[in-house]
């Protein structure tokens, strides 16, 4: 629903009681190390820009400057919603191949970081695959640039914001929260709900932690009951499970792991179904990678392909969305979903199941760029508020 004016002021009030000095000149690695004000924060700038655009007003608060894309793996969504939030704030993208990059010769992370942010506000980073490395790569970059600044190589200090490390999904599992706000009414009515975070079958092999890890470790601030369900054998890191435990006895909601499908589906008020690696084959599948044992790991996917394969029933049918809340509970993936009978032979979910909730998952994704913008502008501006207020007073056209 298009958001008035009226209600967009009122959003920047808001916001400006929120605390947020610390987002200021600094970076979004997990959602768990930023405070409720901060997470609230993010959520009220997301809405109050999409509100902005609603009204064809200009967001453009960079003149100039440069956005640095550096994905390490593959990327549809978020690689868009990055370009997206950067174009929405006035900054021009350019991505990083690090194949056509002087990484291949022995360029060091702390020479790449500073020659590629010269002009740069921002540097948005994905990088997935393995275990221990991803949120490494990104704080060293972070390190570098921040060292780069106070050595006055760069007159700006740019922010990093995580497209995805191995730890955690912070703008896939913000846009996700943001998108059940919205489904419910609002943040007070999340109390009580319970939201099934569950693995699903998948032909494929070696899919990242962050997306569960990052969903236990927010949604269970929200006073919401978690349930994690997965095969024996299939864990996510443990100290996210601790974060996640933690979270729920402050909000006071509940987490809990299950190994059974239908028990998580029961009375669900809202399922995730999505296929991840087990952490201890993850945290294999890195070391056979340092030590270059390629045959090794051939054989290591080959027999996690066999393992998944015991666990084809793990899927949304019909049949279990018939278990949850009145039959009808939201359905939510990240995206891009293995279907059965349309992008596999058998996969996490049932194409009918799918096209019954295409629109909401398009409505889900539809908040990432959103998110991303927000994370860089309350990076940028020491008072968010007053400087979403300018641009409500200018009210520049967007569409001229």
């Amino acid at each position: 629903m298009k958001k008035d004016k009226a209600l967009i002021k009122q959003m920047i009030k808001e916001l400006g009681a929120l605390d947020t000095k610390n987002m200021y000149l600094n970076d979004f690695f997990h959602t768990w190390k930023e405070s409720d004000d901060e997470i609230e924060a993010v959520f009220k700038v997301a809405e109050i820009l999409r509100g902005l655009r609603e009204n064809n007003i200009s967001t453009k608060v960079f003149d100039s400057g440069l956005a640095i894309s550096i994905f390490r793996d593959n990327s549809t969504r978020t690689r868009f919603s990055f370009s997206s939030a950067c174009n929405l704030l006035g900054l021009a993208v350019q991505d990083l191949d690090e194949k056509k990059s002087q990484i291949a010769h022995g360029e060091t992370v702390r020479e790449t970081a500073n020659m590629i942010s010269f002009m740069a506000d921002v540097i948005g980073i994905r990088d997935d695959m393995y275990i221990g490395k991803g949120h490494t790569y990104q704080k060293n970059v972070a390190q570098a640039v921040q060292e780069g600044f106070e050595d006055d190589v760069l007159e700006q200090r740019p922010t990093l914001v995580n497209l995805q490390c191995d730890i955690d999904h912070p703008t896939q599992s913000m846009a996700d929260m943001l998108h059940v706000i919205n489904e419910f009414g609002g943040v007070e009515n999340l109390k009580g709900k319970k939201i099934a975070m569950t693995w699903a079958y998948s032909p494929s092999y070696g899919k990242p932690l962050s997306v569960p890890q990052g969903i236990i470790g927010l949604f269970t601030r929200f006073g919401m009951d978690v349930v994690l369900a997965h095969p024996e054998g299939y864990d996510v890191m443990p100290e996210v499970e601790e974060v996640a435990k933690e979270n729920a006895k402050k909000s006071g909601g509940s987490y809990k792991k299950v190994n059974s499908m239908e028990e998580a589906f029961k009375d669900a008020d809202i399922v995730y179904p999505k296929s991840w690696a087990p952490f201890h084959i993850m945290e294999e599948r890195t070391k056979l990678v340092e030590d270059k044992k390629f045959d090794d790991l051939d054989a290591l996917e080959n027999q996690c392909l066999l393992n998944n394969a015991k666990f084809k029933d793990w899927a949304c049918t019909e049949e279990m969305m018939k278990l949850t809340k009145d039959g009808k509970a939201l359905y939510m993936h990240c995206l891009p979903a293995d279907i059965t009978g349309v992008s596999c032979e058998q996969g996490e979910v049932d194409a009918s199941v799918f096209d019954k909730y295409i629109v909401p998952l398009y409505k889900e994704a539809s908040y990432k760029p959103y998110i991303i913008a927000a994370m860089i502008f309350l990076a940028k501006f020491e008072n968010p508020s007053a400087k979403l207020d300018e641009l409500m007073k200018d009210a520049t056209n967007r569409i001229k």
